[in-house]
C-alpha cells in the first residue's frame, strides 16, 4: 500500500469507470466501460476464501520466504503463485496482489472488453488503446514524472512494481521502484519483488536488470533508485 495511493492517479483512464473494492487487507481500484463493483465484490471474497482455506491447512504458505511446492490437491490460484514465485526465487505470497489483480480482470472482461485492475501498486490492464502508466517511486525526482506506454496489442498484461522506499510490503532492497512487465501479472508480481531485493544502491541496478530479464515471460524491466534509472526489454517510456 503506497502513501496516500497518490499514485492511482497516475493511470485513470478517462473513458472508464474506476470504482474500489475493499476487503481487509484486499484494496483494488478498478476501471471498467461500466460500474462492476458487485460483481467484483464477490469475486474478491471468492479468491480470498479460497487462499484463506488454502493457509489453513497450509500455514507456512502464508510465511515462506523462499518458494515452496503446492499440495496435490491445491487450487488453481495457489498452483499459479506457487509457480511463479519459484521462477522469481521468493515466497509464494510475493505474487499474491498480481494473482488477485489478474483472475478477478481476467474474469470481469466477460462484463467489460476493457479493464484495469490495481491492487498496491500491482496491475493487470487489458486496453483496446493506448495508455499510459505513470511510475510512482516516492522521492525520488524521477516519481510522477515518467510513463510507461501501453499498446493494446500487448495486453492482458500485467505491470507490478516493488518498492523498497515506499509501502509496508515487505522488501529486502532500496530501490524506489522496480517495475516488471509481463503477461502472466503473478509472474511479473513475484519478479518485481525479487528484482527490488537486489537493488540496495544505484550501482545494483545493472546487475538486478540482469536477473530479471534472464527469466522467461519478463517483457521490460524498469528500475528507479534516486535519480539513477535503468531499463530493458519491450518498454516504451514517456513523459507524464
Amino acid at each position: 500500500m503506497y502513501e496516500e495511493r497518490v499514485y492511482r492517479d497516475l493511470f485513470k483512464g478517462v473513458n472508464l469507470k474506476f470504482f474500489d473494492v475493499c476487503i481487509e487487507e484486499t484494496d483494488l481500484m478498478i476501471g471498467a466501460t461500466k460500474e462492476l463493483y458487485n460483481e467484483a465484490l464477490l469475486l474478491v471474497k471468492k479468491y480470498r476464501s479460497t487462499l484463506k482455506d488454502y493457509i489453513k491447512e497450509n500455514p507456512e504458505f502464508l510465511t515462506s520466504l523462499v518458494p515452496l511446492e503446492p499440495a496435490n490437491n491445491a487450487p488453481y490460484i495457489v498452483k499459479r503463485m506457487c509457480d511463479s514465485t519459484a521462477q522469481a526465487g521468493v515466497g509464494p505470497m510475493a505474487a499474491v496482489a498480481g494473482a488477485v489483480s489478474e483472475l478477478v480482470g481476467l474474469e470481469l472482461l466477460k462484463f467489460s472488453d476493457e479493464i484495469i485492475v490495481e491492487n498496491g501498486g500491482d496491475i493487470f490492464i487489458k486496453t483496446n488503446s493506448k495508455r499510459k502508466v505513470g511510475i510512482y517511486a516516492g522521492k525520488s525526482p524521477l516519481s510522477e514524472k515518467i510513463a510507461i506506454e501501453i499498446v493494446p496489442e500487448r495486453t492482458p498484461m500485467g505491470i507490478c512494481t516493488s518498492s523498497g522506499t515506499v509501502g509496508h510490503s515487505l522488501s529486502f532492497g532500496k530501490a524506489d521502484a522496480a517495475v516488471i512487465m509481463a503477461r502472466d501479472t503473478f509472474l511479473s508480481d513475484a519478479v518485481a519483488t525479487a528484482t527490488g531485493n537486489r537493488v540496495k544502491e544505484a550501482g545494483d541496478i545493472e546487475s538486478a536488470i540482469e536477473f530479471a530479464s534472464g527469466i522467461k515471460g519478463v517483457e521490460g524491466v524498469l528500475i528507479i533508485v534516486g535519480d539513477k534509472i535503468g531499463a530493458w526489454g519491450d518498454i516504451k517510456l514517456t513523459s507524464f
